[in-house]
């Protein structure tokens, strides 16, 4: 692939000017290493080509809720995650191509370096994932204290992997017009890579960062105003007309495919499921945040209207027939939500009385008696027999694999399947009682105790580890069909609670 020239216009005229019908400009962001900027200015860079009246389809590769909700702002539409780790290479490529339809440009930013990832033969690092959908790589490199030096990185890239193809920098943290200079210098003297821009050390354009990456765009302050004064700042220090002739290196149109995860089901029997429709309420503020885009159109597809509430100010729960509580930082807002009694009493009324509730990470973690930080407890919703205890260092961290058990009252996966999720939590539980039954053996990873996960309690799963809908489990879809027969009273509000029942000690914790 070599560049081209081509100015920046809206696709209408890309298709006229010769990309042919259906072609998908698009390129990867990526880095030589992670806490590199990238984050920083592929948002920019978005919210740059947003004002210049482009539509911009947002994707992040890898686990991650935090780089997409502010992608998603940067964009004003949803960012969906790439992971090649947890999906089939063919669901990869059909949720790129369905969701970047009708986009003047798809930018997938990468997540730690352009070469890394789980496998030794790199089959899911950001590299594999370009070369698998044809993305023309834009290399984030950290030019702080870097001058000669920068050439042999770049040629290492080039040289590492030849399927990839690096088709330009953005030089990040330059310390100023010398500097720049002396980099732009040595990189045409030593390599053929372009210099895309040179964006210098800003403080008023860094964001805020916690033990998961950035802080959350939903608990940021004036994040719109961020994001302005972000795309102000890149857009005046990145050349976005080349970058965009870039993008549209990308050598053919792709295609979306009969298996795209993302096509809604329109039979006769998918929209008699679909009525009436069920309605789910959905914890969405500054506590919690953490979903998937494709897990909530899988959530609507299989028949459910998502109805926020706030945990913070709503004092009852909106009419729901079942609750999704995902994950976030409840710890952050624990007075908040402690204050909030109203709520918790309602929540919790409604799980013994039945109510279907699915619920991770941060969702176990309000669903427990108390969160402890920092010495002081805070009551939460105390439907799970648990307290909640935060630590400095993770204590679950990364993918995990899970085999259900048949204690849960819904199952995310068909049986005998091993499910491939991800789990990344700072906090541990204790207090649990011996007879707790478990939804989930773990096989990878840490989960309640290292050895299982997904508390199960009435209608009620709770867990450390996110799912993916479609990705090894198609928990959406059961979801909602287990809380359409609860609704329609198909199956007992209340989960059998004999001793006899309950009690089992291959799934006890002792």
């Amino acid at each position: 692939m070599r560049p081209h020239d081509a100015s920046l216009l809206p696709s209408a005229a890309v298709a006229a000017a010769g990309a042919g019908p259906g072609a998908v400009s698009r390129l990867l962001i990526s880095a030589a290493h992670k806490s590199s900027g990238k984050t920083t200015l592929t948002l920019g860079i978005c919210a740059a080509l947003r004002a210049r009246g482009l539509m911009v389809a947002p994707f992040k590769k890898g686990p991650d809720y935090i780089d997409p909700m502010w992608l998603a702002r940067a964009c004003g539409r949803p960012c969906f995650n790439l992971d090649p780790h947890l999906m089939p290479g063919a669901a990869v490529h059909a949720l790129f191509a369905g969701k970047s339809k009708r986009a003047d440009l798809a930018i997938v930013e990468g997540n730690k370096g352009l070469y890394d990832g789980l496998a030794l033969d790199g089959s899911n690092s950001n590299a594999a994932l370009a070369t698998s959908l044809d993305l023309p790589v834009v290399l984030v490199i950290d030019a702080r204290g870097m001058t000669r030096g920068v050439a042999p990185l770049i040629l290492g890239y080039q040289a590492f992997d030849r399927n990839v193809h690096i088709a330009g920098v953005i030089l990040n943290r330059v310390g100023g017009p010398r500097h720049e200079a002396k980099l732009r210098a040595v990189i045409a003297h030593y390599t053929d890579v372009p210099v895309l821009g040179a964006v210098c050390e800003d403080e008023s354009i860094a964001m805020i960062e916690r033990h998961l990456g950035l802080m959350p765009e939903n608990e940021t302050e004036h994040a719109d105003e961020l994001v302005a004064r972000i795309s102000r700042r890149i857009g005046a220090q990145v050349d976005l007309d080349a970058l965009m002739a870039i993008a549209r290196q990308a050598p053919a149109p792709l295609t979306l495919g009969a298996g795209d995860p993302t096509r809604l089901d329109t039979t006769p029997a998918a929209r008699l499921r679909r009525e009436p429709r069920l309605r789910i309420g959905i914890a969405m503020d500054r506590a919690f945040g953490f979903y998937y885009a494709d897990d909530l159109e899988a959530l609507r597809a299989a028949g459910a209207d998502l109805v926020p509430f706030n945990t913070l100010h709503d004092r009852r729960l909106p009419h729901a027939d079942a609750l999704f509580i995902g994950g976030g930082f409840p710890e952050t807002c624990a007075a908040a939500l402690q204050a909030n009694e109203s709520l918790r009493r309602s929540i919790r009324d409604g799980i013994e009385a039945g109510l279907p509730v699915y619920a991770e990470c941060g969702g176990l973690m309000y669903l427990a008696r108390g969160i402890n930080v920092d010495g002081k407890r805070y009551a939460m919703v105390g439907a799970i027999e648990a307290e909640v205890q935060m630590h400095r260092r993770p204590i679950g961290r990364g993918y995990v694999e899970l085999e259900p058990t048949p204690f849960a009252p819904f199952a995310t996966a068909a049986p005998g399947t091993t499910i491939r999720a991800h789990e990344f939590h700072y906090s541990s539980l204790s207090g649990l009682a011996p007879w707790t039954r478990f939804a989930y053996r773990v096989l990878r990873g840490h989960g309640i105790d290292g050895q299982h996960d997904g508390i199960v309690h009435r209608n009620v799963l709770a867990s450390y580890s996110h799912l993916r809908s479609g990705a090894g489990s198609d928990w959406a879809r059961r979801f909602v069909q287990f809380a359409a027969e609860v609704a329609a009273g198909a199956k007992r509000n209340v989960r059998a609670s004999a001793a006899s029942d309950i009690r089992s000690p291959e799934w006890s914790l002792t």
